[in-house]
This record gives C-alpha cells, structure tokens and sequence, in this order.
C-alpha cells in the first residue's frame, strides 16, 4: 500500500512538474521589461520627446494608445497590443520599433510578450517609486544641486548649468534662468555647446541602469537625440570640430562617439583599464584623445576605431593618480606636427597640445601626437608642468586663445580656482571661493570665468585678477 501511494505521490507531482515546466516564467515588470524599455525605447518615447505621441518610461504610460490610437499594452491580451506589433520582427528580419536600430532579440521580444499575456502587472516596489520629472513637472530642489559642469554658448550668450534631471541654461547679461532642459537621466555629468552654438550635448544617466547622450535644440528647448549607452552613467562629452560627432567616456572602461544626428554609435574603443572621465578630439578631428582613473590619457584614432598611442607615460609611477579632466588648447599659428609613418592615416598633422590633470592636483601640458620612439621610463611628449594644487583637480579649461587655461580642486571641503599661463606657468588664484569646485568655463570673451561645485554657487571671476565680479546659487523655484 505504502509503495503504491508512494508511486501515485510520484506521478503527480511529476506530472504537475511537466505542466509548470510548459508555462511560461512568471515576468517582472520592473525586474525583466523596464530594462529593455531603458535600454531600447525610453530614448525616443520619453515626455521629452514622446515619438508618435507614446511614452515608456513608466508603467501607467505603457497602457495610453499613441497617436494612432491603439493601446500600447492591453494586459493578457498581447496579440491587441501595439508595443508587440512594433517590435515583431518581420520576414525581412526587420521591426519597427526600435527605429534606425537592430530588433529586439528573441528574448527580450518573448519577455515583453509574456509580460502581457501575464497581466501586464506593475511589480515596481514602493520605495522605488518616484514621482515623474519632466517639463510639466519640473525637478523641485530644497537645497542647490552639486554642480558637475558648465559650458557657455560660443557667443557668450548663455551659460550652461547641470543640475537634477536637467541641463539649465541661465542669460549672461543678467545670469537669469531662461531655459530648463529636462531629460530622464537623474545625473547629467557633462554637458557641451557644439562648435556653432546651435545644439547642447549632454550626457549622464543613472548609477547601475543607464547611461545616455542628450542632443537638444537649445533655442527651442526640444530634445533632438536621446541615445542609450551601456548600464552606467557617462562623462566627458565633447563635440568633433565639425559638429558631427560626439564623444564621451563610459564607467565600462571605454571610450566611444555618436553620430551627432542620429545618435549611432561610430567608435568604440577599449584600451583603458577604468573609467574613462574625459574627451576632446584634435583640431582636424581625426584623433581622440581620452583620460581615466587608471592614470593616462590615450590617443584614438576616429576613422578606424584603433588605439594609436599612450599620450602619457606608462613608467609605473610617473602619474601619482588617475586623471579626470582634460582640454586641447586652441592654437594661433596652424602649423602641422609630424606624425610617425606607422599612424593609421599617417600624414602632417596639425599641432595640438592637452592641458591634462587629475588626482595627484598637478596640471600638465602634452602634445597630442609622439614625434620621437618611444622609451622605457620616457615621457617624451610632456611640454611642461605646473605648479599643484590642493587636492584633485576636477576640470580644466582654456581660454579661446589658448595663452591661458583655468583649472579647479577641492580638498576637505574646500576649494579652489587658478588662472594659469600656459607658456610661463605664472598663476592667478581666484578669491571668495566657499566649496569644493567640480566645473569651470571661460566667457567667448575671455575676461570672465564661471565656476561651480558641491554647494550649487555659480562664481564669476575677473580672469586677470582672480576678483570676484558676482555669484548666484542654482535653485530653480
């Protein structure tokens, strides 16, 4: 008797195990879907730029019809949604949706599609719920923002300021706020004019989910590109001397660019061993080059992806910290540098120098491309050093004629901002400085320089004498 109920016992709970093993996976929402939304769709479908009137980057948005007025998400019904239509691949092994990209993968399509036909439940936990920010619901501060960048419009007539979820554009004439651009990234890490003024790039993301590159019409406050790029924040945004590309470093240890219109990834490249913070391509725009925590600045080549040359030296020691900030100095005289005959594209180049800096608090001038081989323990191409500064230096920047360059530090909660000469290394330090300073820009002009940190204060210097004309604290109401 005993072996016969043990034998039953068996059977049915193999066959209750054959009939869970036939049911799909149970899916979650915010675990297995929000994700490839993230990573795929919130680019173009977010309130800032909500492409055919549908947005995903929240669950009740998923559930609205579009502007063709089908439902995106019908719950159990996924042959009645619209996001399943749009993602399908088709015969010619093409889908809608994601626009100007490659399909979904079986995967993650049969994720989306299980979700559905399971309810399409919002599994999001409570203390991961926020409330959404975009332009109709503005970010509210109760104190300032820390701030991690400035860029001012080449005109002058703007200055930008990165706040929470959103990029804020303030006048020069009377450092007003006349603009907000909001985005779904929480941190904006970088942010750059293009060379005719016309567009603002910035990136950031959010810690441990996405990274992403903005593109937005600054006069018209509209968000052109919204580009997702791996699963952390990103830094160092610069803009080709053309205005086609963009770069940036990535907490993947790489350096990439998009095209500026699109929003496609064109270079990748993966030579650094950590973070890379920093970017800036060479006047003509053929070269990257590119600075990281793991203590040097490497020179990519743009057209082939391929990793030219250390700009720095690679003599252990050399460097006592890893580098953050970098920027090419704008030169007078276009005379060309030799490029050695190995070079991808090899041919007279124009000369560029790099001001370049970082943990050990020391600024220092590179030419951008090696003129002699290479040799154990060389650091051949260094120009020169200047005087440190407390703590680390977190950006630099130089003026539009490139005689001198400005640099910030922060050490135990206190700062500082140096005005260098980037021939004779003479120094100005600028006054009233109240906190660890992150960001600096020149003013087009070249008399005026704005600077800002933890403590949300924007400064605005006196670039001769280091005099503090005024300040404002970043606080949209």
């Amino acid at each position: 008797m005993r072996i016969r109920f043990a034998l039953a016992a068996l059977f049915t709970f193999a066959l209750s195990a054959g009939t869970r093993a036939e049911e799909p996976a149970k899916v979650s929402y915010y675990k297995d879907v929000r994700p490839i939304l993230q990573q795929h769709c919130n680019g173009c479908h977010q309130p800032a730029k909500p492409l055919g009137g549908y947005v995903t980057t929240d669950h009740a948005s998923l559930l609205k019809p579009g502007e063709r007025e089908k439902a995106g998400v019908v719950p159990g019904k996924p042959d009645k949604s619209y996001l399943v239509e749009q993602i399908k691949v088709q015969s010619n092994g093409k889908a809608e949706m994601p626009r100007n990209r490659d399909p979904l993968n079986v995967i993650q399509i049969k994720t989306v599609t299980d979700w559905i036909a399971q309810g399409a439940v919002d599994d999001t936990p409570a203390s991961a719920k926020t409330v959404a920010v975009d332009a109709a619901n503005p970010p509210k501060y109760s104190a300032p923002p820390v701030v991690t960048a400035l860029n001012y419009s080449p005109d002058g007539s703007r200055l930008a300021v990165t706040g929470y979820h959103e990029v804020l554009l303030y006048d020069t004439e009377k450092y007003a706020l006349k603009s907000r651009l909001i985005g779904i990234s929480e941190r904006v890490q970088a942010v750059a004019y293009a060379p005719d003024g016309k567009k603002i790039a910035a990136v950031g993301g959010a810690p441990g989910r996405f990274g992403e590159v903005q593109v937005w019409n600054a006069e018209q406050e509209k968000l052109l590109v919204s580009a997702p790029v791996t699963f952390d924040t990103l830094y160092g945004v610069s803009w080709s001397p053309d205005g086609s590309k963009i770069a940036f470093g990535c907490a993947d240890n790489t350096v990439r660019a998009v095209d500026a219109l699109t929003g496609k990834q064109i270079l990748q490249m993966g030579t650094h061993s950590d973070w890379v913070l920093g970017t800036v391509f060479s006047q003509d725009g053929l070269h990257l080059a590119s600075v990281s925590r793991d203590m040097s600045m490497k020179l990519t080549h743009v057209e082939t992806q391929r990793f030219i040359d250390n700009v720095t030296s690679i003599t252990p020691g050399a460097l006592k910290g890893g580098l953050m900030a970098l920027d090419r100095r704008p030169m007078k005289e276009k005379k060309l540098q030799k490029i050695p005959a190995d070079t991808p594209g090899a041919k007279p180049n124009v000369y560029d120098e790099l001001v370049v800096a970082g943990a050990d608090g020391i600024p220092r001038l590179y030419k951008m491309h090696r003129e002699v081989k290479r040799e154990i323990g060389d650091d051949s191409n260094r120009i020169r050093e200047f005087e440190r500064m407390p703590g680390r230096i977190s950006a630099v920047a130089f003026d539009a004629e490139g005689g001198k360059f400005a640099a910030v530090s922060s050490l135990d909660g206190k700062g500082e901002v140096r005005i260098y000469d980037a021939n004779t290394g003479a120094k100005v330090v600028c006054e009233k400085v109240t906190g660890p300073v992150y960001a600096v820009a020149w003013h087009p002009a070249g008399k005026l320089i704005a600077s800002a940190g933890f403590d949300g204060i924007v400064w605005l210097h006196e670039a001769a004498t280091g005099k503090l004309v005024s300040s404002f604290t970043v606080l949209p109401k």
